[in-house]
Formats: structure tokens, sequence, C-alpha cells
């Protein structure tokens, strides 16, 4: 193993980074201000030097990444020094206290073309990851809202307040779960042992997509509590960091059942979710070793800190304003609809009023988009698509020359669209499209798959992982591989009971005798 990592700062944090690093075989260098607490920890890890130098760290060939934690006031200077000396930057949260000079340092990692790492470490957590994953494959159904309680009795700071010492984790994970950022920022504080840093913070968070969450955080709590929950339509989860391992994430199973019009909660026992034991900051230390190693962008890596900071700091405008609303809508690139700058809009493309078109998607030639569609992160679109008006296309799909969706068409994540019923690398094929339409209202569930040549129906309801080999009929709930049709579902999307009643909307429905159910 190369020893080519500095770690500047060896304090409350800097401490545990000087170990994994140590540990893993990569530890070269410690930086630190104070010459005493430098001698003690050149006793504890032999062989690695030690300075007070910061310019020493800049001019030394043999480090290649420069591990930071110190105050958070002091970040933009030394990773900026870093990344002009050539060195790739591991630099503990928040990334840096103002945008625009989060937004310089991100453009200068590009021009120097070096890695630029964010030290949010929850994404390295096992739990969340496997949490993380279940969300993105659809187990939890649609997320309705998130919340986030870390509280504790200290570790209290004089140099920043709760909200920037404890929620950025929160945060993080928030917006990753979430895909977006949030549309409006509402956030309260209390300043209980200095009148002017907050000990004590509730922020609020509303998106666009409908997604709700909020992040309660003190250092003035009786108790220590770690918590993210998750509620989806078809699940709800817990990821609980003071549990033992085989307890850190629960999966609840719990349903909503109708009965005479009215909602009936049905609940189970929690499903533990094995994960591996794995330390989270050993797992980024290692992580951030193999992005130097294979120049790959991190997952954290400048953007994704610029938009927890961008979120912390509308927190704390609404603080600052007596807990008034903080809009955070995206900046428009043409007209009234919105691409992230990672989106690549080929040339003849239409888009409608208010759609929104997120990170990695790419829209190519002659596509028609509505209004209000929502188009989610690594989409391809294209060409010669039509996408009807409040379409909703989640993240991983790719919709091809051939598909047609009308209006109101949910494309769960990772679902498949073919084009070419037979396909053969060998053989071009392309003359040999097949169309594929889905009507007004369908849901095409995570993980689905549609072979070319049908038509769905209007508000069919295609579960997860199903494969629909043929047409399927108005309403219809289609599961299994290949298909089958398993019942009908109302316009709402609720399952119809044996008399064709929707117990949620009382919509009563009439059985054709081409087996098609439609409102009378």
């Amino acid at each position: 193993m190369t020893k080519n990592i500095a770690v500047i700062g060896t304090g409350y944090w800097g401490k545990n980074l000087v170990r994994n690093f140590y540990q893993l075989g990569s530890l070269r260098v410690m930086c630190d201000n104070t010459p005493d607490t430098l001698a003690a920890m050149a006793k504890q890890y032999e062989g690695v030097e030690t300075t007070t130098s910061y310019q020493h760290i800049l001019e030394n060939n043999h480090v290649e990444g420069i591990v930071i934690a110190t105050p958070a006031e002091t970040h933009f200077k030394l990773v900026e020094e870093a990344l002009q000396a050539g060195k790739d930057v591991y630099v503990e949260k928040p990334l840096v206290l103002n945008e625009s000079d989060g937004e310089k340092l991100i453009a200068l990692a590009k021009e120097k073309k070096r890695i630029l790492m964010v030290g949010h470490l929850l994404h390295y957590h096992p739990a969340f990851i496997r949490l993380k994953e279940m969300a993105r494959a659809g187990d939890l159904g649609r997320i309705n809202y998130i919340y986030s309680n870390r509280l504790n009795l200290g570790k209290i700071r004089r140099e920043e307040n709760i909200l920037f010492s404890f929620a950025p984790h929160d945060v993080s994970m928030i917006l990753s779960l979430a895909g977006e950022l949030p549309a409006s920022v509402i956030a309260t504080g209390g300043n209980y042992l200095h009148k002017k840093i907050a000990d004590v913070t509730t922020t609020h968070l509303d998106f666009s997509s409908g997604l709700k969450a909020h992040i309660f955080v003190s250092w003035l709590h009786p108790f220590k509590e770690q918590k993210l929950v998750v509620v989806g339509d078809k699940k709800m989860a817990v990821f609980d960091d003071t549990l033992p391992w085989e307890e850190k994430l629960l999966v609840y199973p719990h349903s909503i059942e109708w009965k005479d019009g009215s909602p009936v909660p049905h609940k189970v026992e929690a499903d533990k979710i094995i994960i591996e034991e794995k330390e989270p900051l050993r797992s980024e230390c290692a992580y951030f070793m193999d992005c130097i190693a294979s120049r790959k962008e991190p997952y954290t890596n400048g953007e994704e800190g610029l938009n927890v900071l961008k979120v912390l700091n509308a927190a704390q405008r609404s603080m600052n304003e007596k807990g008034s609303a903080i809009t955070l809508s995206p900046k428009p690139v043409k007209g009234e609809w919105y691409a992230h700058e990672t989106a690549i809009i080929d040339p003849g493309v239409t888009i409608g009023a208010n759609t929104k078109i997120w990170h990695f998607s790419h829209i190519l030639g002659e596509v028609t988009i509505g209004e209000r569609v929502s188009i989610g992160q690594n989409v391809v679109i294209g060409p010669d698509v039509s996408i009807g008006n409040g379409c909703k296309i989640q993240n991983n799909v790719s919709v091809y020359k051939g598909v047609i969706l009308e209006e109101d068409v949910f494309c769960g994540p990772s679902m498949v669209f073919t084009n070419v019923f037979n396909p053969r690398a060998h053989i071009r094929r392309m003359d040999e499209l097949r169309p594929t339409l889905v009507k007004k209202g369908a849901t095409l569930g995570a993980n689905s798959t549609i072979v070319c040549g049908v038509t769905i129906g209007q508000y069919a309801m295609i579960g997860a992982g199903a494969v629909i080999t043929k047409d399927v009929k108005p309403n219809a709930l289609m599961v299994g591989t290949p298909a089958r049709q398993t019942g009908w579902v109302c316009d709402c999307g609720v399952k119809l009971d044996d008399t064709l009643c929707c117990k949620s909307c009382n919509m009563q429905y009439q059985k054709e005798d081409n087996g098609i159910a439609k409102p009378q």
C-alpha cells in the first residue's frame, strides 16, 4: 500500500481519520498547529511524519491526497491551496460556508482534474447504502415523507451552531433519497447557551415532487438519538444508528386498508434487514483512496456538498427571518422548464412548461416532452419519442424510439421498454421496430419490462418486476412473469373489490362483454 495521504487537523474528528488511514496503510503525514498534540500522535503512530507546516504538505511530492479536518471557516483556503498544488482533496463537512466559494472550488477541481470529496459519512454506512438501494428499487413505494432526529447532550461548539454541526449528514441523506433540491426551506431554532448560536433547530423541506421532510437537531438533549425514518406508500423504513447492527435497519410493511370509505391501518412486525458490519469511516477513507487510484468521481463530490450547503444556508436565512419560507427553486435553463447542469438536451427537442430534467439524463433529438413532466436521474429518451403532459419517469429508465407515453403515465425506477422483439448484436434490426403505446394514467412499476409492440390501456397498473408480453386492458392489474391479470384498479390507483367498487373514492365500475371495466 502506498503511503500517500496527509491528514490536516488531528483533533476531535481528525484523530479518527488518522487512525483509519494509518490502519489502511496509506498515512504518510500528520499536520496540526499544536506541537504537543503532534508529539502525542507521533508516539501512537510510529513511522508517520509530523509537521506544523501546511506548506510542507503542499510541497511534498509523495503526498497525493490531502484530508482536511479543520474548522469550517478554514476549509476554502486550505482546499483551494491543495487543489492548486495538484493534490486530491477529502474535506470534512461542510464543504465551505459560502456558496460562491463552493462553486469556485468545484470549478478549480475540474480545471486541475483533481478529486474533490466531501465527508458526508453516512453515505458510506452499510445501513444507508441498503436503504437507498431499497428506495431506488421501489421496495418502499412512493416516498411520501422523511424525518431525521440527530440529538445528544454535546459536543457543544462555539465556532458553529447546531445546524451546521449536526444537520449536514441528514440533509445529505434526504437529498440523496429525494433526488432533487427542495423547492422551499423553513427553519426555526432556539439559542440558550449563547445568544447568537442556535442549540436546537427544526428544519422543514418541501419538494416539488410532493415529498416533505423535516430535520430535528439538538446538542441539549437528555439522550442520544440518531434516527432516519422514511415513509413510503408500500413500506416504512427506520435507520437507527444507536441500535445493534442487526437492528440498525428495520422495514415495516404496514398497510392502510379501506373499509366502508375509511382508512384502517394494518400493523405488522418489522423486518430486520441484514447488513454487513463495517465501520462507515473506514469505508469512506478506503473509497477516497480508490477514487485517487481510479480517478472516478466520488458520490459525495463537490456538487453534492454544495447542494447540502445551499439547504443549510437557506435554513439559516429562514431562522434569521423568524421562520419565513426560503425558496430554492431551480434556475431555469430555457423558458419555463428546468434541466440540471449535467443533463444533455440535443437539438430539436421540444419541452413543455414546468418540466424538470434531473442529473445525468440525456434527451435525444426530435423528442417532444409535455408540460409538468418529471424526468429523474440517468434517464435516456429518444430519438423520436413523445411524452405526454404530467408524466413521471423515475431514475434509470430508457424510453426508446417507437414508445409513446400519453398523459400522466408513471414509469417506476429501472423499468424497461424494448423496441426490437428479437435483438441480436450482429444483426441490424432498427427497421423492425415495434411501436409501444402507453395510454393515459397507466402505472409501470419498478423493474417491470414492457416487450415492444403492445398497448397498455389507460389507468392500467403494472406490478413491480412484471413482464408484459401482450396488450393490457384499461384498468387491469398485472403481475408476474409473464404478467397475468389478477384484478382491476380504479383510476385513483386503488384495487377494486369483487363488486368492482373502489373503497377509496366510491367509484363504481361495470364489466362489459370484452372484459374491460369502466365507470358507469
